[in-house]
């Protein structure tokens, strides 16, 4: 698993700039242990030499023992195999799992998450946010651009296949019949029916006021050829007065006997619709001959394209409609987040719940993309990895090693002659 990148190299840099500096710490303390030792095989050797011989070699001590620990960390010192160095490489995996379990433990706690979440308000802050115009036309400009990049993905062929089966045809799967039946028997019950009725018993009124022309070629062709033309006339205008007078009292009369039938077929009619096979058959008959007219069968394919012609238009205009309702939904939603507490406690509850839930439920799976992450990388890429990213602040330790032993060193060579003479 690859997981060297370009800014490794300037932090590659710097670890052996700090390196370097380190190991001078300890050739200058060795160096001038060498030339004490030296100072003190001569004659009439000065008493300093002691002191700063003893801080010398304390420092080449100290060094080389935290040389040995930071080197130990990542590889095994001069390539010797004693025991416990090389632990990074060594101990990846538990390295890894122990990172997941400290991230679960103090980071996806429900107490941490819920109490984090609490303490952020980020409802209300959500609320100020997207109450602020500006958000809301960003959001407004946002949203259009990830509907317009769905409309465009996806495939025209696809869409009209899904509205054509989840729409469509669902319609056209059950009986029309008992539905359609229940619905009118309901309505009947309700006497949605009397405004039609009083509606056609007008219409059918005015028709007959207008009905005389038509009722006099209609006499005038069927009568018989010997008939005189002033009978027919008579014939005629009776005829009229008659339908005019007999559309007038069916009007008038809420009780009238056409009325009563009109309302009696349409319960039976209800009824035969629910329970009369042959009723139901034709329904069928007629729903088939209905789903398989081109209106219908290219009803996906026309729904589609007006749809997506009209999202299209929409979210390239900044003053459509669309546009316009989702900054103002935007807005409106985010003042009440600001300004209506009740509404600001039941979205931070949700948050709270919902966060729970995942860690609660997930938790484990989020810490487990730690471990099994580290578990795959390369043991001697990731020991070098950490290291850059850590070794330049370790080389600290071994320059306080020297620095620290020389100063201890000192101190020590100190007390004793003061305690117990040079």
């Amino acid at each position: 698993m690859q997981l060297m990148d370009l800014n490794d190299e300037a932090k590659r840099r710097d670890l052996q700039k700090m390196k370097a500096f380190a190991i001078g710490c300890l050739l200058i303390a060795a160096s001038i242990y060498l030339y004490c030792r030296w100072l003190e095989s001569q004659e009439d050797t000065a008493s300093w030499v002691s002191f700063l011989r003893a801080a010398s070699e304390a420092g080449v001590v100290g060094g080389l023992a935290d040389w040995f620990a930071v080197t130990a960390l990542f590889r095994r010192p001069m390539g010797l195999p004693i025991p416990h160095t090389a632990l990074i490489k060594k101990k990846k995996d538990q390295l890894g799992e122990s990172l997941g379990s400290f991230v679960g433990t103090n980071f996806l706690s429900r107490d941490v998450v819920t109490q984090r979440l609490k303490s952020v308000e980020l409802p209300r802050k959500a609320g100020e946010w997207l109450s602020d115009p500006d958000h809301a036309d960003r959001l407004s400009m946002e949203a259009a651009t990830i509907l317009r990049a769905i409309v465009v993905v996806l495939r025209d062929e696809d869409v009209q296949q899904v509205i054509d089966q989840t729409l469509v045809r669902k319609i056209a799967e059950p009986q029309w019949g008992p539905p359609l039946g229940k619905i009118l028997d309901e309505l009947l019950k309700e006497n949605r029916q009397q405004p039609v009725i009083e509606l056609l018993c007008d219409r059918a009124y005015q028709w007959a006021l207008g009905s005389q022309d038509t009722i006099d070629r209609v006499v005038t062709r069927d009568s018989p050829t010997w008939s005189p033309k002033v009978v027919d006339l008579l014939v005629g205008e009776k005829i009229h007065r008659e339908l005019v007078e007999f559309a007038w009292k069916v009007r008038a009369d809420p009780e009238h006997e056409v009325r009563v039938a009109v309302n009696k077929f349409l319960f039976d009619f209800a009824n035969d619709l629910q329970n009369d096979e042959a009723t139901i058959a034709k329904a069928e008959r007629i729903k088939d001959e209905l789903m398989n007219r081109r209106e219908v069968t290219s009803l996906a394919s026309a729904a589609w394209a007006l749809v997506k012609k009209m999202i299209l238009e929409s979210v390239d205009d900044p003053n459509s409609t669309l546009r316009l309702k989702i900054r103002d939904w935007v807005m409106d939603f985010g003042n009440r987040l600001t300004h209506d507490d009740a509404m600001r406690a039941k979205v931070d509850r949700w948050l709270t719940e919902g966060a729970g839930y995942v860690v609660d439920n997930y938790a484990h799976e989020i810490t487990g993309i730690i471990s099994d992450t580290v578990s795959k990388w390369d043991a001697d890429e990731a020991s070098m990895k950490i290291e850059l990213q850590v070794g330049r602040d370790l080389q600290f330790i071994r320059i306080n090693g020297t620095v620290v032993g020389a100063l201890a060193g000192f101190s020590i060579h100190s007390i004793t002659h003061l305690m117990f003479g040079g």
